[in-house]
């Protein structure tokens, strides 16, 4: 088989709804296999009323951004508690390895320098401060959970 034989054979490959050739001619083996193809869906309805809404409340919307960007924590205005967000996303870990205690429990004083948890993103874990001082009310993970960039992990009073 020459080149152009299997550029051909790709082509044909491509335009139908095989997934795979397995073709043996003169002692050569070709084998070619189509990868399957990821569809990405993005809800519409959730996107539209945001596009609508957010030209005003683009004013309104500045301070609030202002004040979760100067630290990571914010405060509860339900219970009147601080929350120490995740800077990233990664996997929570209470502790530094499974054989080890947590890091912090429920009732344990924490100042800004406390090493609260881990996240793991990409096989890179990142020791998490406190931030804030005070006691651990709620711890609002479990341990292995995925967690998303701003999500309270901790209640602290």
């Amino acid at each position: 088989m020459n080149f152009k034989e299997i550029k051909e054979l790709i082509e044909i490959l491509d335009q139908s709804s095989l997934t795979e050739i397995n073709i043996e001619d003169k002692g050569n083996v070709v084998n070619l296999k189509k990868e399957k193809e990821t569809e990405i869906i993005t809800p519409q309805i959730g996107q539209q009323p945001v596009q609508q809404v957010a030209p005003q409340q683009s004013v309104a919307a500045a301070p609030t951004a202002n004040t979760n960007t100067e630290d990571a924590s914010a405060t509860s205005s339900d219970d009147n508690l601080k929350t120490i967000n995740a800077p990233m996303v990664g996997t929570f870990y209470k502790s530094p390895s499974p054989e080890e205690s947590a890091y912090v429990q429920v009732g344990d004083s924490v100042s800004n320098e406390t090493t609260v948890c881990i996240l793991e993103a990409m096989k890179l874990f990142n020791e998490i401060q406190a931030e804030v001082s005070g006691e651990i009310a709620e711890i609002l993970v479990e341990d292995g959970q995925m967690v998303e960039y701003g999500q309270p992990l901790f209640k602290v009073k």
